[in-house]
């Protein structure tokens, strides 16, 4: 192989692991904010290192659910130019690099801390399980993708060694839900007719269908994280984070207005890097918890 085909088997294993898509991980420092411990360098150095190893979990997990629906991708308008369904990169590359990356993680995440080993192990399964048949079910196949965001928030929590707080799960599966949602709804938008073609799954969703589901769990989850702001552990010592409401609140609406709006919304990681008054207003979020929180301590 010669080096400048070396150079983009390289370039090809690193977008196959998509790098786009690892703001999903920044899940795992939510313990360590609504816990007070930002400041905290060596809590701060765990979960960063946490962090770096989904990434590479993820990425490992990408690969082998590119590999599963390869045949679909191919088929599919934006899919059909990655790396392995547009023929840039062989399956025997990318498998391989997929169990280094997933062995490698393990066995860090393993040295780290043991629950984050389980947690991290954990998330593998469910990726490797929704790939294989759970996509394939009907409602199962989000509440599958949610769960993975929950994970991370397990992960971030185990590493530092911090109580688990329920609402922190609860509005984690609501909030990934509403995006998991939001992602079948643009799919079905953007492929129509054809939609069964790419992903069987979508043969049983309707947008009518989908608006409702998104309806409920858009409600749920404003309700859910006011209920969070006055009624949790960290609310009873940080009496004003109710004043973060306003950020959580015009980020739905955003969402719901790229979605709605724009036609935007099956790639979340993609808007969260390129839509600047959400990015504007998540930043804005994450400052007031941490004053709010961190002052109250």
């Amino acid at each position: 192989m010669s080096k400048c085909q070396g150079v983009k088997v390289s370039k090809d294993l690193i977008e196959s692991i998509r790098p786009k898509q690892w703001t999903k991980n920044l899940l795992v420092f939510a313990a360590l904010l609504f816990t007070a411990n930002l400041t905290n360098t060596a809590l701060l150095v765990k979960s960063t290192l946490a962090f770096l190893l989904f990434c590479l979990l993820a990425g490992s997990a990408y690969i082998l659910n590119d590999l599963v629906d390869l045949k679909e991708d191919k088929a599919h308008p934006l899919k059909c130019k990655r790396p392995l369904p547009s023929g840039r990169l062989k399956v025997s590359s990318a498998l391989g690099f997929s169990l280094f990356l997933a062995t490698f993680s393990l066995i860090a995440g393993y040295y780290l801390s043991f629950n984050f080993f389980l947690t991290a192990l954990s998330y593998l399964l469910l990726n490797l399980i929704y790939s294989l048949s759970l996509k394939n079910v009907v409602i199962v196949d989000v509440l599958s993708i949610s769960l993975g965001f929950v994970l991370r928030a397990i992960a971030g929590a185990v590493v530092i060694k911090v109580i688990i707080s329920p609402w922190l799960l609860i509005c984690t599966l609501l909030l990934s839900l509403f995006l998991a949602l939001g992602k079948r709804r643009q799919e079905l938008t953007l492929l129509k007719d054809k939609a069964g073609y790419h992903r069987r799954i979508l043969k049983r969703y309707s947008l009518i269908l989908l608006d409702q589901m998104i309806s409920v769990v858009t409600s749920s989850t404003v309700i859910a994280y006011c209920l969070y702001t006055f009624t949790s552990e960290t609310a009873k010592k940080a009496n004003f984070l109710i004043l973060t409401m306003p950020f959580v609140l015009y980020g739905i609406f955003r969402y719901l207005y790229l979605i709605y709006q724009k036609d935007e919304g099956g790639e979340p990681e993609t808007i969260l890097l390129k839509d600047k008054p959400l990015i504007i207003n998540i930043l804005l979020w994450i400052i007031a918890c941490g004053i709010i929180i961190q002052q109250a301590r």
